[in-house]
């Protein structure tokens, strides 16, 4: 099925903070449109367990692994052809900086935004971001329940800054048509219902920012 029988954007991006499902949706919207998936290929990342244990000393290193290997990923994924296949990523490569400027001291941004600058301008703008938004303690208690190691030590301080660099950089994202989904209240995993609403939202979604936020199901 091609993106334009779907009504879908031939690049969907997935993205939001650490737990807050986007992962999750964009491998349900990539079924639901036989479409690519494109998934962060954060595990191989070798600094990322010490990260989470001592930020400070392995944050340089832990950002360019991420930075060198997602412009890897999105190079690959330039070179495809979108026009026969519509393609859905849980990231978009432009929040790497997020990141970068929560967790890097000035000298080694200074280092990060020069490379930076040298990869940026030949990737691929997603024909549509569908920032998922979540509150703390929502992606705290997602967190424990998917039990990954390396996510034990993280604390809801530290969550609490993620979401406002999130909020932050989209507040002031044009790249693309943006979509901001208040996630707290629903369960697309085990919730048809929720899933189906959040398509025909992203369906609906074609141009500048728009923001969807369901109410919890007992009180529609």
């Amino acid at each position: 099925m091609s993106p334009s029988e779907t009504g879908f954007p031939r690049y969907v991006a997935i993205e939001g903070p650490i737990g807050v499902g986007k992962t999750t949706l964009a491998v349900k919207l990539s079924k639901q449109l036989q479409a690519r998936l494109v998934l962060e290929e954060f595990t191989d990342n070798p600094f990322l367990t010490e990260f989470y244990r001592d930020r400070q000393r392995v944050a340089f290193q832990t950002q360019v692994y991420f930075l060198i290997a997602r412009y890897k990923q999105q190079e690959r994924l330039r070179q495809q052809d979108l026009f026969s296949r519509a393609v859905v990523s849980d990231y978009v490569f432009a929040k790497d900086r997020i990141f970068a400027y929560l967790n890097l001291s000035e000298a080694e941004l200074q280092l990060y935004e020069k490379i930076y600058e040298l990869i940026r301008p030949t990737l691929l703008t997603p024909d549509l971001v569908v920032y998922l938004q979540a509150r703390p303690e929502v992606l705290m208690q997602r967190l424990r329940g998917r039990g990954r190691d390396f996510e034990s030590t993280i604390e809801v301080e530290y969550l609490e800054n993620l979401m406002r660099g999130y909020n932050n950089f989209f507040f002031h994202y044009e790249e693309s048509p943006l979509l901001v989904v208040e996630t707290s209240d629903i369960d697309i995993v085990n919730n048809p219902q929720d899933f189906d609403d959040l398509v025909a939202v992203i369906r609906r979604t074609k141009k500048g920012t728009n923001h969807y936020i369901p109410q919890p199901r007992g009180v529609r």
